[in-house]
């Protein structure tokens, strides 16, 4: 009867507490074994899992950033930062894949190889340190070993370019990969400093290591230059290293500077010619712009002291190179070039004429105590009483400084702050850390008011008009000059025009007045000029600096510097030759110094002679470059058309009216990928003909030389290859050839010129 009744379950809450807790208590034992083995992982364990860790994660390797490059003012490529490459041999590998025997075989020719490619060493030379790392060395145990990482060339500063280093591995047994042929190709290639014009302008471009600039425009501009390094996270994934930026690198800025580079060519071997025929010292030349300021040449040649002897000490090997940035960094006495000034005080600030005179007599004046000496005076001249004009003409020591303490001996502070107004004083601002100011004393006087003698004696004056007693770098006196010759405008001395980035301009240094006028009345700057002129034409220049081609202005110098220790003894004394002017006379274009530190003397006769040499080859140059323009007015010329994108060419052919004929079929490839080749004259020279080249599979780099700036770029990049392009015009080099394959990453420098 109870049957349908459903039976009534009891609920048994005491067995499910038990499970529950049980369940509890075991998840409880594994959390506190995790916390244990975690803690000890953190504790005890750390230092084990850090270096398991950094198998497979590198953080924060640092990824460069490119230096930016230094052009010149023509666009030509002073200083870039270039891959190179070192010869760097495994002798281990050849031992390991039995290549052992085959090395006597191909060691002559590998080092026959060598030589051609990198001729800085015999071929013996290089059979010895061959065999030297081939022959291996013997450990600390007494185990004979193999030379696993020889470096070839000796010098760590034996660096192969790019296309030499292809030629290396093209050498028998270096063809083999690694390792079987030894040469290692990875972690060989680095990143140098090159200068494409070697040694012209080093002093003044500067030098680059240790991550920093060291001197000139390298050191100056090093923050803009330098950029700022990138860095990568790498982590290990299925045995690769996987890149992962965590910050990109943003590469330095380019500067541009004001140089020329036939200018500067041209100005050191004038230079070198003078300095290696007298065995001087040292020499130096600047050739500036006139309306500008700007700086065209600098140019320092040095002894070079390379060679050692037995006891190493340093010697000269009788030859000259770019060291120390003399012509802004030397403060010397000018000597007579600063006669210039002083005639221009006396003109402007003493209202005097060029007809006061003063009495030389036998050209040896007794002056307080001390002989003022013309060079006449040993020659047996006499000039009697000199006026300004002839004291000038013939660098009268006796007539500029007789009439300046004259006129100024009572008051000197008069003389120094009139000298200051021609701005010579003046801080020139120069983008170069190296660079010095002038040094022109004031007189002190004592509370008495009588001059204080330890600071300024009788002497100081008449020394100091005619060149001594200041210290002055050959660039302010320059600069000086170079106002005379721009009818008295003072223009700053220009080195750099631009700061760029990406071909923009990120900071640009406009042509800048230093003074308006370095004298009170232009008919005294006239005088100046007229007496520069016949210094040349009449005076001490005339068998040295004058031309026959145009009229040169400007002045001699010579000064004495006592040797050291030696004084002014026989053989103690050193000179400094100098002269500074400008060409052509009558419409001034460039002014120029040339100082040379010798034991021969001679200020005309050193610095004429080099002063005309330049002044004669710009003025040549300048012509050269006038007559390239002169054709037929009614003549029709055809253009030069760069090699690139046929479309483009045939399109501006067509809207100039010149003929052209194409000399393909157009297909549907061609649609969207562009028409690429050559245009040439045709066979009469009356029109164009344009020629499809097939280009080259999108994995291998394609030959854009011949080409204009924008086609070139394009192809590269277009594949995945980074340019950069030097100079103007059509491409004449690429750093990578034609047909290599492309790998990620890679950089081509295109090279540009007209």
């Amino acid at each position: 009867m109870n049957e349908g009744k459903e039976k009534k379950v009891k609920f048994d809450s005491k067995g499910i507490m038990r499970r529950y807790g049980v369940i509890a208590f075991i998840l409880a034992i594994f959390i506190i074994g995790g916390v244990a083995k975690a803690g000890k992982m953190m504790t005890q364990e750390r230092q084990a899992w850090d270096s398991i860790a950094n198998r497979f994660v590198a953080d924060s390797v640092v990824s460069p950033a490119h230096r930016g490059d230094i052009y010149s003012a023509n666009g030509e490529l002073l200083a870039s930062t270039l891959p190179v490459y070192q010869v760097i041999v495994d002798f281990d590998a050849i031992y390991n894949a039995k290549n052992d025997t085959l090395y006597p075989i191909v060691r002559d020719s590998i080092a026959q190889g060598l030589h051609e490619i990198y001729p800085k060493y015999s071929k013996d030379f290089y059979l010895a340190r061959l065999d030297k790392g081939f022959a291996g060395f013997t450990d600390s145990t007494g185990v004979k070993r193999h030379s696993h990482w020889f470096q070839v060339m000796p010098k760590y500063s034996d660096q192969l370019t790019y296309e030499q280093f292809q030629e290396v591995k093209k050498l028998p047994m270096f063809r083999f990969p690694s390792y079987r042929g030894g040469l290692i190709e990875k972690n060989t290639q680095l990143s140098a400093r090159k200068k494409p014009y070697g040694s012209l302008a080093s002093s003044t471009i500067g030098s680059f290591g240790d991550n920093k600039g060291r001197y000139g425009l390298e050191q100056y501009f090093n923050k803009e230059m330098a950029g700022k390094d990138g860095y990568v996270s790498r982590k290990k994934v299925l045995g690769s290293w996987l890149n992962i930026n965590v910050e990109d690198e943003v590469d330095g800025c380019d500067i541009v500077t004001t140089i020329d580079i036939g200018m500067q060519d041209l100005a050191e071997q004038a230079l070198l010619r003078m300095i290696d025929s007298i065995h001087a010292e040292h020499g130096c030349c600047i050739v500036m712009e006139v309306k500008t300021g700007d700086i065209k040449a600098l140019v320092n040649l040095d002894k070079d002291t390379f060679n050692t002897d037995a006891n190493g000490r340093h010697y000269w090997n009788g030859k000259y190179k770019e060291g120390l940035n003399h012509a802004v960094s030397d403060l010397i006495e000018p000597g007579s070039v600063f006669k210039t000034v002083s005639a221009l005080v006396v003109l402007d600030d003493a209202g005097k004429d060029t007809t006061v005179c003063y009495d030389t007599g036998t050209g040896v004046k007794r002056m307080y105590g001390s002989n003022m000496r013309d060079w006449s005076a040993s020659k047996g001249i006499r000039f009697g009483v000199a006026n300004l004009s002839l004291s000038m003409q013939q660098s009268l020591n006796t007539g500029i400084s007789g009439i300046v303490d004259g006129i100024y001996h009572s008051d000197p502070e008069r003389y120094v702050r009139a000298v200051y107004r021609t701005g010579i004083h003046d801080s020139l601002g120069l983008p170069l850390k190296e660079a010095k100011n002038p040094r022109i004393r004031m007189p002190r006087r004592l509370p008495n008011g009588k001059l204080d003698q330890a600071w300024w004696h009788p002497t100081a004056l008449p020394w100091m008009s005619i060149g001594y007693e200041t210290q002055i770098p050959p660039i302010s006196t320059l600069t000086f000059y170079n106002a005379i010759a721009n009818n008295g405008k003072m223009m700053r001395p220009r080195l750099v025009t631009s700061i760029n980035k990406d071909g923009e301009v990120v900071k640009s240094f406009p042509v800048e007045v230093m003074r308006e006028s370095i004298c009170r009345h232009p008919e005294a700057l006239k005088k100046v000029q007229r007496m520069l002129e016949l210094v040349v034409s009449q005076g001490t220049a005339r068998k040295t600096a004058r031309s026959k081609l145009f009229t040169i202005a400007g002045k001699t110098g010579t000064a004495q510097i006592a040797d050291g220790s030696k004084g002014y003894k026989a053989g103690g004394v050193i000179y400094t030759a100098s002269f500074a002017g400008y060409f052509p006379a009558e419409n001034p274009q460039y002014s120029c110094i040339v100082v040379v530190k010798t034991k021969t003397g001679g200020g005309a006769g050193v610095g004429g002679p080099v002063f005309k040499e330049v002044a004669e080859g710009i003025m040549a140059r300048n012509v050269a470059y006038a007559a390239t323009d002169a054709h037929e007015k009614d003549s029709q010329r055809l253009p030069d058309v760069k090699q690139g994108n046929l479309q483009s060419a045939g399109y501006v052919l067509n809207a100039i009216n010149i003929k052209n004929e194409q000399n393909w079929q157009e297909n549907s490839d061609d649609i969207g990928q562009g028409l690429w080749g050559l245009v040439m004259p045709d066979a009469r020279g009356t029109g164009m003909t344009m020629q499809k080249q097939q280009p080259l599979a999108d994995k291998k780099v394609p030959n854009v030389c011949g080409m204009g700036a924008r086609d070139g770029v394009y192809l590269l990049e277009s594949r995945g290859v980074k340019t950069r392009v030097v100079g103007r015009g059509r491409i004449v080099s690429q750093s990578l050839p034609a047909g290599k394959d492309i790998a990620k990453g890679d950089l081509c420098i295109l090279e540009l010129k007209p």
